[in-house]
């Protein structure tokens, strides 16, 4: 006899028996992209019109209302235009890679080892992506869009030109690429991802924030950090951990300002 479904296998099953896989693979999970990254998005922008939380706003500066609009209206035209023809038209490659979307889902240990490889490749190849964005030809007529909104909140995680989309997307996708995942744990890996960088880019550094607990997680004041300081000098280049920034030096003036802040804030 088998055994019985989980609940996730359960309406894994009402999924794949409603939709096809091209579906699932390109607008089921641009769906899920958007309504994962709006509602955590959301709530800094929200804190920050309102004057909500200040005491843990990292910088004292605010975005103004029109600024916040701005970002959210070029945000709906990227990601139509952008990242779902990209969705669209790499899907194929990903079938070619081994890309599945049936039952049996796979073990807990395979998704968690995984998509713990993603974050770990997608650190690296981001590192090394994101520091060539910085040079001045490319920061210049790419990546200085993103760095339009110096003080960031969550929703200007994706804020940047359609180039650099698809540049440093390939961080993103290139581990899936190579393990050939269940859709499952590619959707997981998409979730996580996106509340890691919507979380770097809020502007808030909270008591519960994932940097005060895990061990080499950078988090919103390491990549705060990046925003507001000149481009040439900004350092702190990796998308999730400190461990590149710190072995590359690039997080020197990162930490000489924390040294300098913690020495103020004991003379208060």
């Amino acid at each position: 006899m088998a055994a019985p479904m989980s609940a996730i296998e359960s309406a894994w099953q009402v999924l794949i028996a409603n939709f096809t896989e091209f579906q699932l693979a390109t607008v089921v999970t641009f769906l899920l992209h958007e309504t994962v990254f709006f509602l955590s998005g959301l709530p800094s922008l929200l804190f920050e019109r309102f004057g909500l939380f200040a005491k843990y706003k990292i910088q004292k500066k605010s975005n103004t209302p029109a600024y916040q609009n701005r970002c959210v209206l070029r945000l709906i035209l990227y990601h139509v235009c952008v990242n779902l023809p990209v969705m669209i038209f790499s899907y194929p490659a990903f079938r070619f890679m081994g890309l599945r979307s049936s039952l049996p889902l796979p073990h807990w240990t395979v998704v968690v080892s995984q998509v713990l490889f993603y974050f770990v490749l997608e650190d690296f190849i981001f590192y090394w992506g994101h520091r060539a964005l910085h040079t001045k030809w490319l920061y210049k007529h790419v990546h200085s869009v993103h760095h339009e909104y110096a003080t960031p909140f969550g929703l200007t995680s994706e804020y940047a030109h359609p180039a650099e989309i698809l540049f440093l997307g390939f961080a993103t996708v290139v581990g899936p690429a190579l393990t050939g995942p269940h859709l499952f744990t590619l959707w997981l890996w998409m979730v996580l991802r996106i509340l890691e960088t919507v979380e770097a880019h809020s502007g808030y550094h909270f008591p519960w924030s994932p940097s005060n607990f895990l061990p080499l997680y950078g988090g919103s004041d390491f990549h705060d950090y990046h925003h507001r300081v000149l481009y040439t000098k900004s350092g702190n280049y990796a998308s999730t951990f400190v461990y590149m920034d710190w072995l590359f030096g690039t997080d020197k003036d990162y930490r000489k300002a924390k040294t300098i802040e913690e020495k103020e804030g004991k003379n208060l």
